[in-house]
């Protein structure tokens, strides 16, 4: 492709209404938009009482007394996993599949809902056995693995609480998220099939819980890589010889909408990772509403599959609860886009008739690189709907995305949320808006969005700003586990408003990231405005990896940036000093070797630095601030900006002719 073609897409004017015949038989329709304007509490309860099964039906849908910690549905009563398995079976739809799973090795396997109600009721009684209760928190690190769906709604079924840990994460990350969260079980396996081999996964877990003040009693483990693993009598089980030991039933109690459903770390700018709590009623209300809307779902007749791994919050939303609860049949994936060749995705949804794809931008990209020839060998035509998440996506991947994947006639949602929004926050509805390539358009029916300028006024198109949600949603995060004062600072501090005299608070979520309403009132994503990058749509904290960093004794200090990167969005970058008695020990080639390991060791693979340069000295104020905007120019191979604020002006010099 031309430069000029490149350009042309990048600043890409055609606009794509939906089909007359897609609009007609799409699931969602411009009157939910009219209902929410006109009532959008109201609008919540509706949804909800449509959407779930309640065993005890709420009478109040929304207390903000206590704001910014909100109560959605907070007297009524339901199970999360009943709403996800047992009432399809009631309703006629056991024989229905809800997942095929499709492992790296090809493996497969197929569950229907009577097949996965009846795996999730033994593991409730396993967990019961092992005395786990309500409330009480399961540490879950698992490959995405029928297993992995299983544990999770077993979990929410006996009404205690998971923090699912993504099996890329080391031992020290995984045991901070243990220790945090108090957790009593872990739920591993073996090993998992990653580019055509097994990685290991208990000896992290072993690993996390081996300075004898772990909180952990036992510990589950699934036979999956038939790999050897070291073995405590009486701490650990094999999960297929407990699920043998226990009764077939199981009946869900119901309990209140408020009931902690998940914790979920995600990294902060303060560099220790915050636990964000999700609840129960509100967080399924809008996941299974925007499962359903936004991707258009037909349950009796749609294949759905997004390849998002259960360690992240897309996994939790758009992989178990959404789908699930909306009876929907998916496919999992266990394994990479490129093994064991580059059309592996292809020839699944060829395989399985996928007819509804949810990916990220970075995957597209990966794609692009290979070129068309490989999606071009495979029967793409049971797509009717493709999906966007984890970073904005550029129109000229959106463009290809639409052509080569979606036939040139697919719609195409780019969807904007977070781990702490729980659900969708803003994106197109297929059946409804004109989509516009490098967009997320407009915000979801019931939910409340504003660009605000830093002095807190609105911005008006077509200047940036910062996005903040302006009400309360019923699947925002309810806080941060063990830390309350860190979830206002963090998330409400900027534009909230105290009360006065003869006026109330207000509160607004500020979401940190940047982003701009156009001439057409689309809102535009800018991506993040503090110290979290954005990776392959995952976020990582800056000060997580410098700590990281400088904990290895040969570092004096690190500085980490965020780089532009064709592949991943945003690739991670370091800049560091060595000690003065260490730096003859290695040559900087072999020192940033060994770091990259360090930091794969301490964070995992995901927070890797693309590279690591070693340099004598970093661009400070006369303040001791590092300007890291002053280091991005210089991973990106921009001019460096104005450097008059530097203690040493040379300093950024030094560095740039170095490097060069």
């Amino acid at each position: 492709m031309s430069t000029n073609s490149i350009d042309s897409l990048l600043h890409e004017t055609r606009r794509f209404p939906p089909s007359e015949a897609f609009a007609a038989s799409a699931v969602a329709t411009n009157e939910l938009y009219e209902k929410a304007a006109a009532d959008r509490v109201g609008f919540w309860a509706d949804q909800s009482r449509e959407l779930l099964h309640w065993h005890t039906p709420f009478t109040q849908t929304l207390d903000w007394s206590n704001a910014p910690f909100a109560r959605w549905f907070a007297d009524g009563e339901l199970n999360v996993a009943y709403n996800c398995l047992d009432r399809h079976v009631l309703a006629g739809n056991g024989d229905r599949v809800a997942f095929h799973w499709e492992g790296e090795n090809g493996d497969t396997a197929s569950y229907t809902y009577s097949e996965l109600t009846a795996a999730v009721k033994r593991a409730a009684n396993v967990l019961t056995k092992l005395g786990i209760g309500q409330g009480d928190r399961v540490a879950i690190y698992l490959p995405v693995i029928p297993e992995a769906v299983i544990a999770m709604l077993a979990v929410a079924r006996i009404g205690a609480v998971h923090s699912v840990v993504f099996g890329g994460f080391s031992a020290e990350s995984l045991r901070s998220r243990i220790d945090d969260a108090s957790a009593k079980l872990v739920i591993t396996a073996d090993g998992g099939w990653r580019k055509g081999k097994v990685f290991p996964l208990k000896p992290a877990v072993d690993g996390a819980i081996a300075n004898g003040t772990s909180t952990i009693e036992h510990v589950l483990v699934v036979r999956r890589g038939e790999n050897e693993v070291d073995w405590t009598d009486g701490r650990d089980r094999w999960w297929h010889d407990e699920l043998a030991s226990v009764p077939a039933e199981h009946e869900a109690q119901a309990f209140e909408a408020e009931n902690p459903l998940f914790i979920l770390y995600t990294s902060g700018t303060t560099g220790k990772p915050k636990g964000i709590l999700h609840t129960s009623g509100g967080y399924l209300t809008q996941v299974a509403f925007t499962h359903k809307n936004v991707f258009d779902l037909h349950p009796e007749t749609d294949v759905y599959w997004c390849t998002a791994d259960v360690g992240w919050v897309t996994g939790h939303s758009y992989v178990i609860y959404g789908p699930l609860a909306n009876g929907a049949t998916q496919l999992l994936y266990e394994g990479t886009p490129d093994t064991p060749h580059p059309g592996r995705w292809w020839e699944l949804i060829q395989k399985y008739r996928v007819s509804i794809f949810y990916t990220a931008p970075t995957a597209i990209r990966s794609f692009m690189k290979i070129g068309r020839q490989v999606p071009n060998q495979f029967d793409l035509s049971s797509l009717r709907v493709l999906g966007s998440v984890g970073e904005p996506i550029n129109p000229e991947a959106w463009i290809w995305y639409r052509d080569v994947i979606g036939g040139g006639e697919t719609p195409i949602v780019d969807t904007w949320w977070q781990t702490e929004t729980g659900a969708i926050m803003i994106s197109a509805l297929p059946g409804v808006t004109s989509l516009k390539p490098g967009s997320a358009q407009v915000p979801i029916p019931g939910v409340k969005i504003d660009i605000l300028g830093e002095d807190g006024t609105r911005v008006d198109p077509p200047r940036g700003g910062l996005l903040v949600v302006s009400e309360p949603w019923p699947s925002m995060l309810r806080g941060i586990w063990g830390d309350p004062d860190r979830f206002i600072e963090t998330y409400w501090s900027k534009f909230s408003v105290p009360a006065s005299e003869g006026q109330d608070a207000v509160w607004k979520y500020f979401a940190g990231d940047g982003a701009h309403v156009d001439t057409d009132g689309d809102i535009v994503l800018l991506g993040r405005v503090d110290d979290v990058m954005n990776v392959s749509g995952h976020r990582l904290s800056t000060q997580e990896i410098e700590s990281a960093l400088v904990s290895h004794p040969i570092v004096a200090e690190a500085a980490v940036v965020g780089a532009a990167d064709e592949a991943t969005g945003q690739a991670v970058v370091a800049f560091v000093i060595i000690k003065s008695n260490q730096a003859d020990a290695q040559t900087a080639d072999e020192a940033s070797a060994l770091l990259r390991r360090h930091v794969t060791e301490q964070i995992g693979a995901i927070a890797r630095p693309r590279q690591i340069f070693i340099v004598a000295e970093l661009p400070k104020t006369r303040s001791g601030k590092i300007m890291r905007r002053l280091l991005q120019d210089v991973a990106e191979g921009r001019e460096i900006g104005d450097t008059t604020t530097l203690a040493d002006t040379s300093v950024m010099q030094i560095i740039s002719d170095k490097l060069k």
